[in-house]
């Protein structure tokens, strides 16, 4: 679970992503989301999606679910965290599309 110091880095960072991109209308970070495509899972610490790959209800508001890769997936190494692991969920998305890791 991340902790003070994770936690600061995530928010801050998706706040800065969304600051720049959010008010155009290019993309959004979501902090936490489920992510599930090829079949599995992940939870990357931060996704981007352009705007129009946002998941939509037909009202216009963002679904719970997200069948598809990010566009960017960022994450935030934590000490005691598996390199392997978020290595492993990397090269996942960047298989089925991903355009940017880190």
């Amino acid at each position: 679970m991340p902790q003070g110091e994770h936690s600061i880095i995530q928010t801050e960072l998706s706040a800065a992503i969304n600051a720049s991109v959010k008010p155009q209308k290019i993309a959004r970070a979501f902090v936490e989301l489920r992510c599930t495509f090829g079949e599995r899972s992940i939870v990357p610490d931060i996704s981007v999606f352009t705007w129009d790959r946002i998941p939509r209800k037909d009202n216009g508001g963002v679904t719970n679910v997200f069948s598809i890769a990010p566009d960017w997936t960022i994450e935030v190494l934590s000490p005691n965290q598996s390199q392997t692991k978020v290595t492993k969920n990397i090269l996942h998305c960047l298989k089925y599309g991903t355009q940017w890791a880190g």
